[in-house]
């Protein structure tokens, strides 16, 4: 069992800051704090609007007056895009000491419907745009209370302090590698990963940040509502990705929170058009949910002075499990244990337990795996170094067992064929041939901004060339017998991640 302690990241924070990150039970305790402490801070930007701390608590007061109910299981839906209906109801509901279930703004009517039988919501509160959509819940179950997001309350309702192990809220899982399930996180998970997300970054507090992820993945939710909530800082919300460096340039936040394509993106529209594309203000990009290329970290710091900061999560473990201050000495690592963890590691997996966990999959018990020791089993196949930093190397769902039964752990060899600046994002899977054999397959997506500096070169012999070098130092079990260099980027799940290829 590997034990964590938050001061491995003193040195890596503002002394005075440090002393400020505190534990906390529930959101309603952080709500408290954060009003009293910042109530004439603008927290929220939206659509040419400022909320203060102090106008949001009197909106949420209100807000909580139209869904206090004595006679309901306390689920409540949050069916909104980004914005500040959603901000505000799910401050309502959490304070409340109600679950708030998150509903992805881009389900359809007939799957809002199921996830309303699944999860026992017995109220939806709906952005108006949304409205459509809620016509099948309406006609099938007309038991379910229905709440416009924009709707006013008349009179204030005060906050409920429930207990850290009370339930707060049911996030999506990413269904990278099977089907997405409702992650059901306590009031103190919700808050550890809050906490979490502080560690590392020199200045947390009073920070502007643009929000670009959605608040239904838990990386929005968490790191990047949550923490800007809990460190008195502005957040500004952009309601179109379209729209992301107009706002950069309006808003010039200080941190992002990004993941990987998006930063590829604008680190290469940066290079192309100036530093402007990013604002002048920023210093810190933290980058998770999908694999941080080393490259990025280097060009960030070098071409821009702007630090990424990888790290590791899952939506079980309310997000943050790992971030890594020594993003420079150690760019492939995605850092150092947060604090109240314990970690093992079994058979190469890593195994977690702790205030961060979840409390389990809600109608889905039975997909939890869970050691003898009551540790969950991430399926994430990792080492650490002797400075303990992890370190991913693959998943044990997308282990490929070669008919001369030699495992191959596409993640770990990946990382390898990254190493060259030219590739922005590889793949490697098991194919088959037209005799039957079996034999691994490299996919890539080439780095235009580096192609572009080979002028006349033929792009795609120099990459596979390139390619071959580093396969040709691979164990003769580990090389690719086919590489492709394709045209076009990989198809992406919601979260930006790279859809596995599952073709033997």
């Amino acid at each position: 069992m590997i034990n964590t302690d938050r001061e491995r990241f003193r040195k890596y924070t503002d002394p005075a800051e440090f002393e400020r990150l505190v534990d906390m039970d529930s959101v309603s305790e952080m709500w408290q704090r954060s009003v009293r402490d910042y109530p004439d801070v603008i927290a929220i930007e939206d659509n040419g609007n400022q909320y203060t701390y102090a106008r949001i608590d009197a909106d949420v007061s209100r807000f909580r007056s139209l869904i206090k109910r004595e006679d309901k299981t306390r689920r409540v839906g949050i069916y909104c895009p980004n914005s500040y209906d959603f901000v505000r109801a799910y401050l309502a509901v959490t304070t409340l000491g109600y679950t708030a279930v998150i509903l992805p703004p881009q389900l359809d009517g007939v799957t809002v419907f199921g996830c309303v039988m699944k999860f026992g919501i017995d109220m939806l509160i709906y952005h108006p745009a949304l409205k459509e959509n809620t016509a099948f819940l309406s006609e099938k179950r007309p038991d379910v209370t229905l709440i416009k997001s924009d709707s006013q309350g008349e009179t204030d309702t005060d906050m409920v302090f429930p207990s850290g192990d009370t339930p707060c809220v049911i996030m999506f899982t990413g269904g990278t590698t099977g089907k997405s399930k409702g992650a059901l996180l306590s009031n103190s998970a919700v808050m550890q990963g809050t906490v979490n997300g502080c560690y590392g970054v020199w200045n947390v507090f009073s920070q502007r940040y643009l929000l670009i992820l959605p608040l239904s993945h838990v990386f929005g939710l968490i790191r990047n509502l949550m923490t800007a909530l809990y460190t008195g800082s502005t957040l500004y919300i952009c309601r179109n990705n379209k729209d992301m460096f107009r706002d950069i340039a309006m808003f010039r936040p200080t941190i992002l929170v990004l993941v990987p394509a998006l930063a590829e993106m604008a680190l290469n529209l940066s290079k192309k058009f100036g530093r402007n594309m990013l604002g002048d203000s920023l210093k810190t990009i933290i980058c998770g949910a999908a694999a941080v290329p080393p490259y990025l970290i280097r060009e960030y710091k070098s071409v821009f002075g702007i630090d990424i900061f990888p790290g590791y999560g899952l939506t079980e473990s309310a997000n943050l499990v790992t971030g890594n201050p020594e993003n420079l000495s150690k760019p492939e690592s995605v850092g150092l244990l947060y604090p109240n963890q314990q970690v093992k590691v079994v058979d190469g997996e890593l195994r977690l337990k702790g205030a961060n966990m979840m409390l389990g999959y809600v109608g889905e018990e039975e997909e939890v795996v869970y050691d003898e020791e009551g540790y969950f089993c991430t399926g994430d196949l990792v080492r650490f170094d002797d400075d303990g930093f992890l370190y991913i190397t693959g998943r044990i769902k997308e282990i490929i067992v070669l008919p001369t039964g030699e495992n191959i752990s596409p993640a770990e060899l990946e990382v390898k064929f990254l190493e060259l600046n030219l590739i922005q994002d590889a793949q490697v899977y098991e194919d088959i041939s037209d005799d039957g054999s079996h034999f691994l397959a490299l996919e890539v997506v080439p780095r235009a901004p580096e192609i572009a500096k080979l002028g006349e070169v033929d792009p795609v012999q120099t990459i596979t060339d390139e390619l071959e070098k580093i396969n040709s130092t691979l164990p003769t079990y580990q090389r690719v017998s086919r590489i492709i260099v394709r045209d076009s980027d990989f198809e992406r799940t919601p979260s930006m991640k790279i859809k596995r290829y599952h073709k033997c």
